[in-house]
């Protein structure tokens, strides 16, 4: 004997009301699995990956370049004497470290 669908169930639902639900369970069983693959598919990963790294990139250039402008574009002084400070205290050091390794070697 068929259940009718206006004829209530065992559970007190319908055919339809029944049918209705395994539709929707269905739809969101794909849209689950849809977003499984979408996850770990190596090309999205790699989308992902490159992404998150382009931004950190960004957030690093935006941050060298807040340290080295204010706010209307002009150039930080103090911030560029102290750089070519450390630039010019890193040359000398490599530059004695060089010359008392070429007077050992003679």
């Amino acid at each position: 004997m068929a259940i009718q669908a206006s004829e209530p169930s065992l559970t007190g639902r319908t055919k339809s009301q029944i049918e209705a639900d395994l539709g929707a369970t269905r739809e969101r069983l794909a849209a689950s699995v849809s977003e499984l693959i979408d996850e770990v598919h190596p090309t999205r990963i790699k989308q992902r990956t490159v992404g998150r790294l382009k931004a950190a990139v960004q957030a690093r250039r935006d941050d060298l370049h807040a340290y080295f402008f204010n706010v209307r574009g002009d150039v930080r002084t103090d911030h560029v004497v102290t750089l070519a400070s450390v630039a010019a205290g890193t040359v000398t050091v490599l530059l004695t470290v060089r010359a008392l390794l070429n007077r050992r070697r003679r």
